[in-house]
């Protein structure tokens, strides 16, 4: 390639005196080990040809479009001639980083190239100045040495090389127009040119922790623990207490595990990554997706408006059921996205995900794939100026580059920050629109309110969801609130994860429709519907307790057997009362000297088709033509007791419901116990007289009425009668 050199001859000898001084200066970014990316080692010695070239390809299409007036350096107007597929994911991730160095730098860079006087190059065309950009950031990034031998397959590119030797050979002149930037911005390094809010930027991603999920479809959090342990990491508390081979648990999910930055590349090398057991992934995508998972039930379905990397689509799906949920995601146009979100949804054994072709804003709301869709995920694209670390934000979520270009100034102009504003609104409002969906989660990773705030507060005053429809409105956080900021801004229903050294920013709003009230479910519609889709097997519900069971049934009447048992009972009464209640002939020689008598109180028995209701016992009533002595005389206090108890009729139990109860209370004529003489068989009285009566027994069910084991003979001593003592027959009638 012929360059210009005759212009720039004349003017070595100017700049020696410069060039004398910066070999005791830096000339690059003065970041300290710790503060240097994953391609620290590959800054220092340069990168393989395809990387510049890549890197100038991106560029192209990334870089600052500047003022006619103001435009010093020509990019052409038409793409990269020269783009090439990445070799695999390292040689992408160090072409985006080099090409996003070159874009923060864009303006330093352009200096330089006019003031050493070797721009413009007449005979590259304006398509190519993008790789020269790139290589002059790469060659002052080496302190403008040469490049080493970097083990490359391929074969090297032309371009490549031409380009190379070309700004190596005016190395001086380039070091000297870089001093007198750094002089004239009072500047110790080309880093400390930079605005402030891209300088913080850099720090903060320097020490951003990495968060990763664990893929419970394939291993449980405590086999991830014993692996981790066996590698050589230790779990501590907290973030704080990171040293080495650390990671510990997040606050806000279960199932997320942090580590130190530092240990990128040996946490790639372990099986648990290479297996997808672990997945690398920002933070703020499993708190949108734990937000979601609060808000399901086992069987409804969930349409993730924007399908990115996949990994969010793989997140959700293993947090649902897999035999009754559906994940449906948005947005897979093209074929070679459409195999390769296949492939990886296999190797992570997720299998509830079906990809859509068509844009979420495209979408019919009464489609009718759609219609168990319960909540929808909203991921819209926004300026990003929440993320520290672009690169591998804009690598694993698969945005777009574009983004780079805002976020290599630090801000994001107004027209366009309202042109995402709308964006957001629109589709947030179409979400609204699904008639049967019943929550919308909204997520963004900025820092304006414009594309926070003022969506959400604008879609809900909008009325979207229709006239008929119920309305939507905010819900409270449904994540655990671990700071104060935290907790302020749940005051107003939104989730908000501040931009820190620890995370990135991230805000959720939940919206929710509010509920129906003529929809209103019993807790048994409930447990009925599960049990026909049978989703209740091997749970056992409570059985209802006896006393339920009796209300619901009412009592029934046997006729049958019961009436044969009582008619045979009365039978037996009616029989011996007749038999009793003759007259009985007293002999008028036997001296009797006491007649006692109890009260006879006969059991009212109810004769109503309720067998088991029955009266009380009535009060035992006295005779009036008895003695008085004998009606005031004291029972002994084992015969009160059992009086007591002969009163008291026991409630029957359960299972004796169906019997019939007929309790009889039967006064016997006075009893004389003769002692009989060894001389002859006639009988004396004796002078103590004892009286007996029958206790039924305490099942309360009064038998036939002869003596047996089962009733109790009560004795009771008397004092011999007087001889006015009146006799009668028959006491008890």
């Amino acid at each position: 390639m012929p360059l210009l050199r005759n212009s720039l001859l004349s003017s070595n000898d100017s700049i020696a005196s410069d060039v004398a001084s910066l070999h005791e200066m830096t000339f690059s970014n003065e970041i300290t080990p710790t503060e240097k990316s994953s391609t620290s080692l590959t800054e220092k010695t340069g990168y393989q040809d395809s990387v510049y070239l890549n890197a100038a390809n991106i560029f192209q299409s990334i870089h600052k479009e500047k003022p006619q007036d103001k435009l010093l350096i020509k990019y052409g107007n038409g793409p990269f001639p020269l783009a090439t597929d990445f070799k695999d994911e390292r040689c992408q991730r160090l072409s985006y980083e080099l090409a996003f160095s070159a874009l923060k730098y864009q303006d330093v860079l352009e200096n330089i190239l006019i003031d050493s006087g070797i721009y413009p190059i007449e005979s590259m065309l304006d398509e190519l100045t993008s790789l020269v950009v790139v290589m002059l950031y790469d060659l002052q990034d080496r302190k403008f040495e040469a490049r080493q031998n970097i083990d490359d397959d391929n074969e090297p590119i032309a371009e490549v090389q031409e380009v190379e030797r070309y700004l190596y050979s005016f190395k001086t002149k380039l070091a000297a127009a870089l001093a007198r930037c750094r002089i004239k911005h009072d500047a110790l390094s080309i880093e400390c040119i930079l605005p402030e809010t891209i300088r913080k930027q850099e720090q903060r991603a320097s020490a951003l922790p990495l968060f990763a999920w664990v893929n419970t479809l394939k291993v449980s959090l405590e086999e991830v623990h014993s692996a981790l342990q066996k590698e050589g990491f230790t779990r501590v508390g907290s973030v704080s207490k990171f040293d080495g081979c650390t990671y510990c648990l997040d606050t806000h999910c279960e199932d997320l595990l942090i580590f130190p930055s530092a240990v990128k590349e040996q946490l790639l090398a372990l099986e648990l990554f290479a297996q997808y057991k672990l997945l690398l992934q920002d933070k703020s995508r499993s708190l949108v997706v734990h937000s979601v998972k609060s808000l399901l039930n086992m069987d409804d379905d969930i349409l993730i408006a924007h399908v990115g990397s996949g990994l969010t689509a793989a997140h959700m799906s293993l947090l649902t059921n897999q035999a009754t949920s559906r994940v449906f995601v948005c947005g897979v146009k093209s074929g070679t996205k459409e195999a390769e979100l296949k492939n990886l949804f296999t190797q992570m054994e997720c299998k509830n995900i079906e990809l859509l072709h068509e844009d979420f804003t495209s979408i019919e709301p009464t489609d009718h794939k759609l219609q168990k869709v319960k909540v929808i995920l909203l991921l819209p694209r926004c300026s990003g100026l929440g993320v520290s670390n672009p690169i591998e934000f804009i690598l694993n979520e698969h945005e777009d580059a574009e983004l780079l270009r805002d976020l290599s100034q630090g801000s994001v102009a107004e027209d366009k920050l309202n042109v995402l504003a709308q964006q957001q609104l629109n589709e947030l409002t179409h979400a609204m629109q699904f008639s049967k969906v019943q929550a919308v989660v909204y997520c963004t990773c900025s820092i304006y309110p414009e594309e926070n705030e003022a969506v959400v507060n604008k879609a809900l005053a909008s009325g979207a969801e229709g006239g008929k429809a119920q309305p939507y409105r905010l819900c409270p956080p449904v994540l655990p609130l671990c700071c104060k900021s935290e907790i302020n801004t749940s005051a107003e229903n939104f989730f908000k994860l501040e931009l820190s050294d620890v995370s990135n920013c991230c805000f959720i709003a939940v919206l929710a429709r509010e509920k129906d009230p003529s929809e209103t479910v019993s807790v048994k519609d409930v447990l009925a519907r599960a049990a026909a889709k049978g989703l209740l097997e091997g749970i056992e519900l409570a059985k209802p307790s006896k006393r339920e069971e009796k209300k619901k049934k009412k009592p029934k009447v046997t006729p049958t057997k019961t009436a044969t048992k009582e008619a045979a009972i009365q039978s037996k009464i009616q029989e011996f009362l007749d038999r009793e209640t003759k007259p009985n002939k007293v002999d008028s020689d036997s001296s009797v000297s006491n007649i006692t008598a109890s009260s006879a109180s006969q059991k009212t028995v109810n004769q109503t088709n309720d067998p088991t209701q029955l009266k009380k016992t009535a009060k035992p009533l006295l005779n009036s033509s008895l003695p008085a002595m004998l009606k005031n005389t004291p029972l002994s206090s084992s015969a009160q007791r059992v009086f007591e108890r002969q009163r008291t009729v026991r409630k029957p139990k359960s299972e004796d419901k169906l019997m019939v109860l007929k309790p009889v209370e039967i006064v016997l004529p006075p009893v004389m116990m003769p002692y009989f003489n060894p001389q002859g068989n006639r009988a004396q009285i004796s002078s103590n007289h004892y009286y007996y009566h029958w206790v039924g027994t305490k099942s309360g069910i009064y038998g036939p009425l002869s003596p047996s084991s089962s009733k109790k003979l009560i004795k009771s001593k008397e004092p011999s009668p007087s001889s006015s003592t009146v006799k009668h027959a028959r006491p008890w009638v």
